[in-house]
């Protein structure tokens, strides 16, 4: 069965009311909707991507944090076409508010900082809602390990939330099901491959570590980050370690205004990095920064990742 990554174009009429309220596991809150949000904003591309494929797009007056760090493809654009963006990186609580929001579904890191001016708290008195990112649930308190399931979790609550759980549940059925069928293929037998995740950074490189979405598509695609011990979701680390471990192949994130072909020339170039396996052997995969994080595109992003990894 095959689910494409977005779906563009499909608009629900206004959600029915619950029979009963709705409560959710949000990180660390539980968060009760007695009637499914009518005027949600998303912040990030993927965060907006979860919120389009599931037809909700009718159901936002917008979405904020995409053009101040990141590009829009053809299939985003079309998404949010009719949808304006209040603000180009993080919304100040004065934009949520007077945009008449009752629903904010952002991360920590991903349009809320702890401590910060917009937290769940701080809206509360505005009646605006939030749902927290799964993965991002590690800067407020213990999550497990990362994997698919914190993508499938946002999409199922997402689905309670709306009132679209058949649509959701059908969605997170294909894609793992795609997953399923295209991990048979892969040769069990063989040995991971070590990859490191090259974000951002040449002084310090800004990683994926235990908590982060890389380190579960690599898994999927046969590999292992050499950073599964580091107990954060995304951090910068040292140059050593990434030396000491020595990967094998080099996933570069690609956004922003050093391209990923800088990052990979960076590393290629520097008599630092000579002798890391992945460098001698010119080996590197790059994944989009809206398929590398938690969103509808990570199948994709399994499979990039193990087309890179043993040309399957």
């Amino acid at each position: 069965m095959k689910i494409f990554p977005l779906i563009v174009g499909m608009t629900l009429a206004a959600g029915p009311l619950f029979a009963q309220s709705v409560t959710v596991q949000s990180c660390n809150r539980q968060v009760t909707f007695e009637t499914p949000p009518q005027a949600a904003i998303s912040n990030d591309v993927n965060l907006t991507e979860m919120m389009l494929v599931l037809g909700l797009a009718d159901r936002m007056v917008g979405y904020t944090g995409v053009s101040g760090w990141k590009t829009l493809d053809e299939r985003m654009r079309s998404g949010v076409k009719e949808l304006p963006e209040l603000a180009e990186r993080y919304p100040t609580k004065e934009v949520l508010i007077g945009a008449d929001a009752d629903f904010y579904f952002a991360g920590w890191n991903y349009g809320m900082k702890v401590g910060g001016e917009i937290t769940p708290e701080s809206l509360a008195p505005f009646g605006i809602q939030v749902y927290e990112l799964s993965e991002s649930c590690i800067f407020v308190g213990d999550k497990d390990k990362v994997s698919m399931e914190d993508m499938y979790r946002d999409l199922r609550n997402l689905g309670k939330i709306f009132s679209v759980s058949d649509k959701a549940e059908a969605l997170i059925s294909g894609y793992q099901a795609e997953l399923a069928s295209f991990s048979a293929e892969l040769d069990p037998t063989a040995e991971p491959l070590r990859a490191f995740v090259y974000d951002s950074g040449e002084k310090t490189p800004f990683t994926a570590g235990r908590y982060a979405m890389p380190t579960a598509l690599i898994e999927a695609a046969g590999g292992v980050n050499i950073m599964d011990d580091f107990e954060k979701s995304w951090a910068t680390v040292g140059w050593e370690a990434v030396v000491e471990r020595n990967p094998e192949v080099v996933v570069i994130i690609n956004y922003g205004d050093v391209t990923a072909e800088q990052k990979r020339d960076f590393m290629l170039s520097n008599p630092a990095f000579a002798e890391i396996d992945a460098v001698k052997n010119n080996r590197f995969v790059t994944l989009e920064y809206v398929e590398a994080t938690p969103g509808p595109r990570n199948i994709e992003a399994v499979k990039k990742l193990a087309q890179g990894f043993w040309g399957n």
